[in-house]
């Protein structure tokens, strides 16, 4: 490391992934804590001769020798550390006193120190010996293995709801007409998508923890997931509790559609043009959310899953198996698949779009929605702010490429938004052209404009011969 790389990690403080140590002259056991920690989570650098306000004291010249073999000594002691590392201390300059310096990378197995476990949370080492609910969790984050792929060879058919499978069939194929699922039996479709399998290594056949969070009953979903449930809350008036809420334990078909439900329940509906169509950004920013929330989350974990809708911001907060902490925005997006049976599934049937397109789409839908930025957050609980209309206003910062911004709870339907798109990019149409670009009969044109001024949506100035249209924005 250079001198101007350690000025950055001391300017920027303790974390997750960085640990002073004052040190002037030896050793103690809480910087083997830290290389413990360090290791299970997302590795770090561990800075010695810095007290814990960044201030450098620096470590004595003389004491440095011995400070160097103590440190190798004790990583490569297995009746101490466990595995043993191989990790240098390096010296650096600053302000005329020396420091030493090292980064603790992540391992592939627990690491222990004087027999316990040691774990990063925030700025702190903690021992998580006691906790065999967090050990488990520190196992499943280094494995490699997917737990959604985990088979319960004793799961029948008859736990599971194939009387959903007509509809998964006609969603496939509204989100492509030429979509095999259309033509396959209910197994083969099971098959296909990886929710029934054969593990190679332990010979298990059968369905999988994907498939009983898809398809199964709520029975046999408590079973295998007991700490599966998403707790939706609106929370404006009390805000000690909530106004309303609804707990969500069914499978993820149904329980996506309720969960959009609750969300549209409380919030605020505003439709806007965009490349000249119609778009309920609300139900855009509520399908990423609810599908990020069922498709991302790590369902062995039992922290229950959260929407909490407040006066100014939606919220939601899911377990996960983080592998990249800290915020994640448009230029850091590294998208990596949590669930990919699941989220290959989602796609399939026009629940989610390809991996990290949520992502981007949040930020884009957002931004027109409130003229603000979503907050998602990567780390043992992965949270996602998106901040709402306050006080009902539009935000005055709405992109160029939004020209129309249509009043809330508007019950624009595909062809009113159609006959809207027309009229907003030539105000002096008439009910004949439109008609005719549409295929409709002027009958029809006449009763959808009808119902877009009785909304308040547009408006007509003039004769109907002489006149033009105007669109009514909010303000």
């Amino acid at each position: 490391m250079t001198t101007e790389q350690i000025k950055q990690l001391i300017a920027g403080g303790e974390g997750l992934t960085v640990e002073f140590k004052k040190c002037t002259n030896t050793l103690n056991n809480s910087v083997f804590e830290t290389v413990c920690a360090f290791s299970n989570r997302y590795g770090g650098y561990i800075l010695l001769g810095v007290d814990d306000d960044g201030t450098i004291s620096g470590v004595n010249r003389s004491a440095i020798t011995a400070i160097k073999n103590n440190f190798a000594n004790m990583l490569n002691n297995p009746q101490r550390l466990a595995p043993t590392l191989y990790l240098n201390l390096q010296e650096i300059t600053v302000k005329g006193k020396t420091i030493l310096c090292t980064y603790i990378p992540v391992s592939s197995q627990i690491q222990s120190f004087g027999g316990r476990i040691y774990d990063r949370n925030e700025d702190g080492d903690f021992d998580i010996s006691g906790s065999t609910e967090l050990i488990a969790h520190l196992a499943r984050r280094k494995s490699t293995q997917f737990t959604e792929r985990e088979i319960f060879p004793y799961a029948k058919k008859t736990d599971f709801r194939f009387d959903l499978m007509p509809q998964i069939k006609q969603r496939a194929i509204n989100t492509r007409s030429d979509h095999p699922w259309a033509n396959m039996s209910d197994m083969e479709i099971m098959k296909s998508s990886g929710l029934y399998e054969e593990d190679r290594i332990t010979g298990k056949v059968g369905f999988n923890r994907a498939a009983i969070l898809l398809f199964g009953r709520d029975e046999i979903i408590q079973q295998a997931v007991p700490g599966y449930v998403t707790d939706c809350l609106f929370r404006v008036d009390n805000v000690d509790r909530y106004d309303d809420r609804e707990r969500v334990e069914t499978n993820l078909i149904e329980s996506f559609g309720k969960i959009m439900a609750f969300i549209e329940k409380h919030t605020l509906d505003r439709f806007f043009l965009i490349d000249n169509v119609s778009v309920s950004v609300r139900s855009h920013i509520a399908r990423e959310l609810v599908s990020n929330i069922l498709m991302h989350r790590e369902y062995t974990g039992t922290f229950p899953a959260r929407i909490i809708i407040e006066k100014e911001r939606i919220i939601t907060e899911n377990w996960n198996r983080s592998l990249q902490p800290g915020r994640i925005t448009l230029e850091n997006l590294n998208p990596y698949p949590k669930n990919p049976i699941l989220a290959r599934f989602f796609v399939n049937i026009g629940y989610a779009d390809t991996l990290g397109s949520g992502v981007r789409n949040l930020y884009r839908y957002t931004k027109i929605y409130s003229g603000g930025d979503p907050e998602l957050l990567e780390g043992d609980i992965f949270k996602t702010i998106v901040p709402l209309l306050k006080d009902g206003n539009v935000p005055v910062n709405v992109p160029v490429n939004v020209p129309v911004n249509v009043p809330v709870n508007v019950p624009v339907k595909n062809t009113a938004s159609k006959i809207l798109a027309i009229i907003a990019n030539d105000s002096n149409t008439t009910y004949e052209e439109i008609a005719s670009k549409l295929a409709l009969t002027r009958k029809t044109v006449q009763r959808h404009i009808q119902d877009l001024k009785n909304n308040g949506v547009i408006k007509r100035t003039g004769s109907d011969k002489k006149g033009h249209w105007q669109v009514i924005e909010n303000t």
